[in-house]
């Protein structure tokens, strides 16, 4: 009878390893490995916590630490190059204990005392969420402080605000900015918000396979030991089982990316020779291979198609949970090649929207020409005669009607009419006299935007409120009335 070279397989007269295709098909190295430091975090932990119950001795956990910091050294050094790495041991988990072994002998045998592979890349998994979670946010960060200084030179230019990708009021570019800051700041406190829930921050270490352990393991000591700051999950069934922590947390990649995609489709129309509103950096546009004047706007065009990508991770996710047995079962190894991929690949597309974002200019001048076709200032001027006692839906209609006159007459902007023909339009609605000569100062997208004062409005005074908080927050204005020193 043949022996398994798998030390996990000794009931089995043979293991995968004897048919390559069953050795790979079984495999997660290739990207499993990048959990690396994760794991020896969590084995350092657990180790501590066996040599407190005693099941280890002292000089055990300092052959353990030695060899698992040697071993870390040489990976950080040598990368995919570790010899460590061996695909017949399937996992960063057994290549990182065989590694181990030959470090400290009996003692790096007696590491995998009282805990499983399944609590183990349970553990490593959500240490990996808790450090994912973290470089995002930076990264949302970068790209917030991109967009403050962009709304900053930029942020008082009169542009055209667009519903239905139709033209609807005059806004400052500075209120499109604070839109964009405000779709990122629910994307950091969605990521921030995950491991509120304990159940996202409980650590699985020291459930076992799944039903726990009798040898008297201090699981509350582990938990101590590692940066979730939470406590020991509380049933062993769940914490093998669960992958909710890892579907949170691509949740919000998934919402991250949409915002992202969002953003892309905006400048990608911001950019064609129709709208010309703005001009991207060369260094974020490619050519074509035929067309030898094309300047396209690919990265744009890649961040939103690679929201598909980040999309079907998640799918993919919850799918894979959906049908499972309440133990583990094998199909969760496959659950860190989607959320490795989804992490990714919003990663990138944050770097990349920071990169052009710095470096993107808004053709004022193009933006001018065509501020006074689409009758932006509709809306002012249906308010101004709300201003008048002129109940809504009747200045609603004049207007209407008086855009109508517009049309017919030959005339592009509501300002080109006088208010003899507006109040004719009024007295048919019951309104007669309701427009004095104050309308003008209601008239025309640059007047319109100095008269928003709601709350959050996207004109001038909503949008230097809002830029004056970011500013604030990102610790570029003093707080509490206090002056630079």
């Amino acid at each position: 009878m043949s022996s398994t070279h798998k030390p996990w397989e000794h009931a089995k007269s043979s293991g995968s390893e004897g048919d390559p295709l069953a050795a790979r098909f079984v495999a997660s190295l290739d990207y499993d490995k990048r959990l690396y430091t994760h794991d020896i975090r969590g084995s350092k932990a657990h180790a501590a916590m066996l040599c407190k119950v005693g099941l280890i001795t002292d000089d055990d956990l300092s052959a353990i630490n030695a060899g698992l910091d040697a071993i870390e050294a040489e990976i950080a050094e040598q990368g995919d190059a570790w010899p460590g790495w061996k695909v017949e041991l399937e996992d960063v988990h057994m290549c990182i204990e065989a590694a181990l072994i030959e470090k400290a002998g009996d003692a790096g045998r007696k590491l995998h005392t009282g805990r499983s592979r399944n609590d183990q890349v349970a553990t490593d998994l959500m240490l990996w969420v808790d450090a994912a979670e973290e470089q995002i946010l930076d990264q949302i960060d970068t790209l917030c402080e991109a967009f403050v200084s962009l709304a900053e030179k930029d942020g008082h230019i009169v542009m055209p605000s667009y519903t239905h990708l139709q033209r609807a009021q005059p806004i400052v570019l500075g209120g499109e900015v604070m839109a964009w800051l405000a779709s990122l700041d629910r994307a950091a406190t969605r990521l921030n918000s995950l491991n509120v829930n304990a159940g996202n921050s409980a650590c699985p270490l020291g459930s076992g396979a799944i039903a726990g352990s009798s040898l008297p393991l201090d699981r509350d000591f582990t938990a101590m030991e590692l940066p979730m700051a939470g406590p020991p999950s509380e049933n062993s069934i769940d914490a093998t089982a669960s992958r909710d922590a890892a579907l949170d947390f691509c949740y919000a990649l998934t919402m991250t990316s949409m915002w992202l995609s969002r953003w892309a489709e905006q400048w990608i129309i911001y950019a064609t020779t129709e709208f010309g509103f703005i001009t991207i950096a060369d260094t974020y546009t490619t050519g074509s291979s035929m067309m030898p004047q094309k300047q396209n706007p690919d990265m744009l065009e890649l961040i939103r198609g690679k929201t598909g990508q980040v999309y079907g991770s998640l799918v993919a996710l919850l799918t894979m949970c959906k049908g499972l047995t309440v133990g583990y079962n094998r199909d969760l190894q496959e659950d860190k090649r989607h959320l490795f991929a989804a992490y990714d690949a919003v990663c990138d597309c944050l770097d990349m929207a920071t990169g052009i974002v710095k470096t993107v200019t808004f053709n004022e001048d193009r933006i001018k020409q065509g501020l006074d076709r689409g009758y932006l200032d509709a809306t002012s001027l249906a308010e101004y005669l709300v201003t008048k006692g002129v109940p809504f839906r009747t200045s609603h209609q004049v207007v209407g009607r008086l855009v109508g006159l517009c049309n017919t007459t030959g005339r592009y902007k509501l300002e080109q009419l006088t208010v003899d023909e507006m109040n004719a339009v009024c007295a048919e609605y019951r309104s007669a006299g309701a427009v004095g000569a104050d309308v003008f100062d209601w008239l025309g997208p640059a007047n319109v935007v100095k008269r928003y004062q709601s709350a959050g409005n996207a004109g001038v005074s909503g949008f230097e409120q809002q830029l004056a908080a970011w500013k604030e927050r990102l610790g570029d204005q003093p707080t509490d009335g206090q002056a630079d020193e």
